[in-house]
């Protein structure tokens, strides 16, 4: 492994190591027809597919590292971005195409020819630009986005062998030659039930939103518990207001005390639903003292919640934050301010090809090796395509103690003795 890290990154560009780029671990894939596109020479196209209502299939070769961007940062985004005068999806492009450009740059041994595309949301488009990406040289595809575009665009270039690195989260859409680059639920809720049954919590209450958000979150967290051999003990829901939220509380708090449960799983975000219920059920008697909280979403995106009731002494996932801040503070340096959070996907996607082309695999951008079980060293961490196109990433556990973030469980730092 070591010795294939010293072939394909530059030395020394950053202080540790380890996140000059992605790796790949040493491994024999098992060919699978059809085979992806011939590589040869070191020298990979490919086709960068951005939202954004820039000219529909107009493609732009451009140099290794783009001019660095008016400075955006995080949080205020909102505000930088209206500044700017660009639309979120124009203000989330710039900086997917920033990361991957900083990928490009980081990288040695393989020469990476970028060509930038716009899709908006629309599928029609989506199918349209990646059809023109590969007609035009793609042999891979980094994105789109929303996952409707993203499926559309798998489905238009599928009969070519060329495989779709989706920004997506959504697990739905993955299969195929389409593999999603998005943390998903399951994969958080995976890693929270584990932690916790490895804890002595095995029965749970999941508490959700009735919206996509919480009926896809409710479902990975029953898979998650049912895989792990835990045991769920009901789940409730609410409509998403205020007053319906705090009218189900009381049912919802009754249902988790005579359950007996031992956690609640909560679906919510911090910036809508999860405040309300996290006050509402601690106030109806589900003390967090005794009836372990565990959310499936960051509980730390607004310091400010760090102090709700139902969050003491919970606990949630994130990426590690080691990596994570390596990335934002590459990043800064390059550009000259925070990157939006999704923007390391794109470095995460370039690299990982950048890893792949330079191992001297015979079908390297193929399904086989997109697939490798031994996965890849990410931006937030270590990350790994599953052959059902979903992904697997390394996670932390954090609690809130004292109305502060703690890192409980560190992210795994190698899959070496993990298993799905």
């Amino acid at each position: 492994m070591f010795e294939l890290l010293a072939k394909i990154r530059k030395p020394a560009i950053w202080l540790i190591g380890l996140f000059t780029m992605l790796t790949l671990a040493a491994c024999d894939p098992v060919a699978l027809m059809p085979a992806g596109p011939s590589v040869s020479g070191g020298t990979v196209q490919v086709a960068l597919l951005l939202p954004g209502a820039n000219t529909p299939t107009a493609a732009a070769d451009l140099p290794a590292m783009a001019s660095a961007p008016s400075p955006v940062a995080q949080p205020g985004a909102a505000a930088d971005t209206a500044a700017q005068g660009l639309s979120a999806d124009s203000y989330l492009a710039q900086n997917l195409e920033n990361a991957a450009r900083l990928a490009i740059a980081d990288l040695n041994g393989v020469q990476v020819n970028l060509k930038v595309y716009y899709t908006g949301s629309d599928p029609a488009q989506a199918a349209a630009v990646a059809t023109q990406a590969v007609n035009e040289g793609a042999q891979i595809i980094l994105g789109p986005l929303y996952a409707e575009a993203a499926n559309a665009a798998g489905r238009a270039v599928a009969g070519r062998g060329v495989n779709v690195l989706a920004f997506s989260n959504n697990a739905a859409i993955a299969g195929g030659n389409v593999f999603i680059l998005g943390s998903t639920f399951d994969n958080t809720a995976n890693r929270l039930v584990k932690y916790a049954m490895a804890n002595g919590t095995t029965s749970f209450m999941v508490v959700h939103g009735n919206d996509i958000q919480g009926n896809t979150g409710s479902s990975a967290i029953a898979g998650a518990i049912s895989a792990n051999g835990g045991t769920m003990l009901g789940d409730q829901g609410y409509a998403l207001t205020q007053a319906a939220i705090l009218d189900a509380a009381g049912g919802i708090a009754n249902a988790v005390k005579s359950s007996g449960a031992q956690a609640v799983f909560l679906t919510g975000s911090i910036n809508s639903d999860l405040p309300i219920i996290a006050t509402a059920l601690p106030e109806r008697g589900v003390d967090p003292a005794t009836t372990r909280y565990i959310g499936l979403t960051r509980w730390d995106a607004a310091p400010q919640a760090l102090a709700l009731p139902g969050l003491q002494g919970g606990i949630f996932a994130e990426p590690d934050p080691q990596m994570t801040s390596l990335f934002t503070s590459r990043y800064t340096a390059a550009y000259g301010s925070a990157p939006h959070p999704l923007a390391s996907l794109a470095y995460d996607g370039i690299a990982a090809i950048g890893a792949l082309v330079a191992s001297g695999m015979s079908d390297p951008l193929g399904r086989a090796a997109l697939a490798q079980p031994q996965g890849f060293q990410g931006t937030a961490g270590i990350f790994r395509f599953l052959p059902d196109g979903t992904n697997e990433r390394g996670l932390a556990v954090a609690q809130v103690q004292n109305n502060q973030v703690v890192i409980v469980d560190p992210a795994p730092r190698s899959f070496v003795g993990l298993i799905n």
